[in-house]
């Protein structure tokens, strides 16, 4: 029986001033409790921010705790007695008196040409700007750190990234049958789906780990730098790997795309757990996939509207109307408008070109997955791009090997989305695994597993993008969220010369921020192949550097493990 102790409400500090959260939420869940609201502002215009992926990957929810800044509240439990602070507001996130910034610079600041006349100001300039931008403070040096505990080493021979439905059965799989074969599962949510029945002894699952791959190679197979969430890191040495980090709900261009209120799927599904308070009471939902689907079996009579880009056939509009919304098809998105909350989106008949506005607090977009593949470019697989997905995806072979000796992709983020060819992808890799740790010939598939994402054809949103571009009402289209990157930023960057991704990426800073381009880059390819005429493929990629999540600098900086840490714990996790 579970204490009265338990069930308390877990009690903290906001700026000051008491606050609290049922056990087990979040930070984001229990501030936002009520309706979307700022719990940040943005680094050059002080523009309010709320959570918008909700899975720790963008910069919406970023809060100081305990003076730590850029703590994700929406990966945050707070404990009795935490002091949570906003970031980058002065006085207060609600009342942020250089939200200024904002109206003084309606469209952008031009980082290309301002701030360089007269020159003799130049230097003030540069430290107004850089008090003004910023992640938070660095925390005070007479606060001692926290303890750090001792980073440990672990082998094993397959080591399995992402703990969804494809690397959970890739996993289990693999070490019932092959008992002589160590596995490790590590995924980086807490709250993973559990495995079908007791693991088998050879199966430790860690969860709440991101990782980071160390170079150089190491002779007996890949080396990499596990962070715990509950502290520390430990150094992984595995013979081989198996990368099925999933995917995830991208971002969409229209003005006041940045507005608290505006959430991906993803987000929207974590601030409002089965079971939890909806945090929304009129929802225009953005999609008509699989993912939307999801989201109106969570929500019911919250979703007002379901709207889609594009023309829908009567069959599909009929089974959404069956639901309860109103169905918009073949719209643009024109505008979000609110202030500290979503007050109302305006849209636009791609047909008729009438223009009609929705009253509504909260916004969803589950327009299109995008595979979760840093890991992939970090580790040196050939990536090429799929218009069907509009992204980048691991070169595979039929049985899901990269052209990297040992590394294997699979799931959503090699672009099996549909459960039935990721199960058959994932029955090919465990045998092929066997094989190759056996010392036996593995198998040989000539064709590939059928229902990858499609390479021919045209991406659908550069028409969508082309037409809005010609139509989008004045105001801020933010193309990087983390570093306060416009559209208009873009355009000017080719119109001064520059070419290619990586040259965009180092003018504008556009992919700099600690999302590392996950919601601006592939946004950011369709724009800059309509801009320049050329298909997104041609104007390659960023280089993507370690670490695909953020890791601690002291846990980097540790000494090296010694022999007495290493080993793993027996059971179901280390």
């Amino acid at each position: 029986m579970r204490s009265t102790r338990a069930r308390a409400p877990v009690r903290f500090s906001l700026n000051g001033r008491f606050a609290s959260a049922l056990p087990g939420e979040t930070l984001a869940q229990a501030l936002l409790r009520h309706g979307p609201r700022p719990l940040a502002r943005s680094i050059r215009y002080h523009r309010p921010r709320g959570p918008f992926c909700g899975i720790g990957q963008c910069t919406g929810c970023l809060m100081t705790v305990n003076g730590l800044p850029n703590v994700r509240a929406c990966q945050t439990v707070p404990q009795d007695g935490d002091a949570v602070r906003d970031q980058n507001a002065w006085p207060t996130v609600g009342h942020d008196a250089l939200a200024i910034l904002d109206r003084l610079f309606p469209g952008h600041v031009d980082t290309l040409h301002g701030f360089r006349r007269p020159a003799f100001l130049v230097p003030v300039y540069q430290q107004v700007v850089r008090r003004l931008a910023g992640y938070g403070e660095i925390p005070s040096p007479t606060v001692p750190p926290p303890p750090f505990p001792p980073r440990l080493l672990w082998k094993t021979d397959v080591l399995v990234v992402g703990g969804g439905r494809t690397g959970s059965g890739i996993a289990d799989a693999l070490a019932r049958a092959a008992p002589t074969v160590s596995v490790l599962l590590v995924d980086r949510r807490r709250d993973g789906p559990p495995l079908p029945g007791d693991p088998p002894p050879n199966l430790r699952v860690h969860r709440g780990a991101s990782l980071v791959f160390l170079p150089p190679p190491r002779a007996d197979g890949f080396q990499g730098l596990l962070s715990l969430e509950s502290g520390g890191t430990v150094d992984v040495v595995a013979s081989r790997v198996v990368l099925a980090p999933g995917a995830y709900d991208g971002s969409l261009l229209f003005t006041g795309n940045d507005r608290p209120g505006v959430f991906t799927g993803d987000g929207a599904l974590a601030l409002c757990p089965p079971g939890g308070t909806v945090p929304f009471r009129k929802v225009a939902l953005v999609g008509t996939g699989p993912r939307a689907r999801e989201v109106v079996e969570r929500f019911g009579s919250r979703v007002a509207y379901v709207i889609s880009l594009f023309p829908l056939e009567p069959g599909e509009r009929q089974s959404w109307e069956a639901l309860g919304p109103r169905v918009l098809d073949a719209r643009l998105l024109l505008r979000a408008r609110g202030g500290r909350g979503l007050r109302d989106l305006q849209v636009r008949d791609r047909r008729t070109g009438a223009v009609e506005t929705l009253a509504v607090d909260a916004m969803i977009l589950t327009v299109r997955r995008l595979p979760n593949v840093p890991l992939f470019f970090q580790a040196g697989a050939a990536m090429h791009w799929r218009e069907g997905g509009g992204a980048y995806y691991p070169v595979l072979s039929p049985t899901g090997a990269t052209r990297v000796p040992g590394l294997y992709g699979a799931g959503s983020a090699a672009g099996y989305d549909a459960p039935v060819p990721s199960r058959v992808l994932g029955d090919r890799i465990v045998e092929s695994l066997q094989c190759d740790l056996d010392g036996r010939e593995p198998p040989r598939w000539e064709t590939p597993v059928p229902g990858r994402v499609s390479e021919d054809g045209r991406n659908p949103l550069l028409p969508y993008y082309h037409e809005y571009l010609l139509v989008r009402p004045r105001g801020k289209v933010l193309l990087c969220p983390c570093e306060d990157v416009v559209v208009e930023e873009l355009d000017e960057a080719v119109h001064e010369g520059f070419r290619g991704m990586e040259e965009i990426k180092r003018v504008t800073g556009a992919g700099t921020g600690l999302c590392q381009g996950r919601y601006c880059l592939p946004e950011a390819l369709l724009l800059l192949s309509l801009f320049q005429g050329v298909p997104p493929p041609e104007l390659g990629f960023i280089t993507q550097r370690p670490p695909a999540w953020p890791t601690s600098v002291g846990g980097l900086a540790a000494p090296s493990p010694g022999p007495h840490t290493e080993g793993l714990e027996a059971g179901g996790g280390p």
